[in-house]
């Protein structure tokens, strides 16, 4: 578990990259400038984790391409001290990033092998959760409601009405919507039953699976 000048080098250079690609926020740059993805995937496929793709992981998930994680990130606009829900845990890269960023987060995983990994490896590199829950995530997590920020990292065919009802008002809810290829989807919290939604383009995310625990 090392972190080397070259794996240094290596983040700018994918910063560098996700600049390119039109990512701005300053803080979501730093903490992928900052985060050792290395270190979230097999040791044989150090390589690959400072390349802008997405990875397989255990449990037939994958670490999402550090783009989509970069720009997920960047349209929660997430301010120190906020309670966010992120649905999916995975690797824990996206929980990295969004400790990074100041969030308190809750995070839902339902896959009991990457449940288990995820929950002694991320405090073991000093990223710590408020909550790391395994459970489904189409649920959300009412007894914490309301979420200034939710995040979902898995497509969704349909948007869960319980993670719209658990957005505080000026909340955000950010997720992939659809079935084989996903629409980025921007839901903010009007009013009790008022959302404004926006539309980011076409992403591929593994699908969001309920109940299956």
């Amino acid at each position: 578990m090392k972190d080397t000048f070259k794996h240094k080098g290596m983040r700018q250079q994918l910063v560098d990259t996700l600049i390119k690609k039109g990512i701005k926020d300053k803080a979501v740059l730093n903490a992928i400038g900052k985060i050792p993805r290395h270190l979230f995937m097999d040791s044989g496929f150090i390589d690959h984790a400072y390349v802008d793709k997405a990875f397989p992981i255990a449990a037939d998930q994958t670490i999402s391409q550090p783009y989509t994680v970069a720009f997920q990130s960047e349209l929660l606009q997430i301010k120190p001290g906020d309670k966010v829900l992120e649905i999916g845990t995975g690797s824990g890269y996206q929980c990295a990033v969004l400790i990074d960023l100041g969030a308190k987060v809750y995070s839902i995983e339902r896959q009991q092998e990457l449940f288990k990994k995820t929950s002694k490896f991320l405090p073991k590199i000093g990223y710590r959760a408020k909550k790391l829950i395994f459970g489904d995530g189409y649920k959300g997590l009412p007894k914490e409601a309301p979420f200034k920020s939710i995040i979902v990292t898995a497509g969704a065919p349909f948007v869960p009405m319980p993670l719209l009802s658990q957005l505080e008002i000026g909340g955000r809810l950010v997720i992939p919507v659809g079935d084989d290829v996903q629409t980025m989807t921007l839901f903010i919290r009007k009013g009790p039953k008022e959302f404004e939604k926006h539309e980011f383009g076409e992403f591929r995310f593994v699908p969001m699976l309920e109940d299956k625990n």
